[in-house]
């Protein structure tokens, strides 16, 4: 990335597990924030991790989540952030305007359309799976009741 570009972007990630029992989501909420301090070009500044919450209208299942503020090195690394651990909600708190030259942009949106075709194949294979499991199923089910016809003859 050219010099032009902006570094050390500070932002906030709010990152939300749920399941059960509670004490796991903080177990995990824990060991993601540990995974994130290991990764190279990010420094963890702040980190909350909240209570857990019974969700609403359900039996033992919980929600959690963890405000964590971090700086990093420049927006792609800020994006790689993104697509590995998919926060809820992101926000740049600092600077105010980000420069970009349009080799850095261009990085950027070959990274990003690079990982949504890489999700849109995943998820044309699972379509097709779904597909193969759905036909599996209809001819045993067939085959059974077949068989039971047969059986009442």
């Amino acid at each position: 990335m050219s010099l032009d570009e902006t570094k050390n972007i500070k932002s906030t990630f709010i990152i939300e597990v749920a399941g059960k029992p509670p004490e796991h989501l903080t177990d995990s909420l824990k060991k993601l924030i540990d995974k994130l301090k290991q990764e190279k070009g990010i420094s963890v500044k702040n980190q909350k991790i909240n209570k857990p919450v019974l969700m609403k209208d359900q039996k033992d299942f919980y929600t959690n989540f963890a405000e964590i503020e971090l700086e990093v090195g420049d927006v792609l690394t800020l994006l790689s952030l993104i697509f590995r651990y998919m926060p809820a909600h992101v926000e740049i708190n600092y600077p105010e305007n980000i420069r970009m030259t349009n080799d850095g942009l261009t990085i950027i949106l070959n990274e990003l359309t690079r990982r949504l075709h890489g999700y849109d194949e995943i998820a044309r294979v699972i379509q097709i799976e779904k597909k193969i499991l759905e036909n599996k199923l209809r001819a045993i089910l067939e085959e059974k009741n077949k068989d039971k016809k047969e059986k009442k003859k």
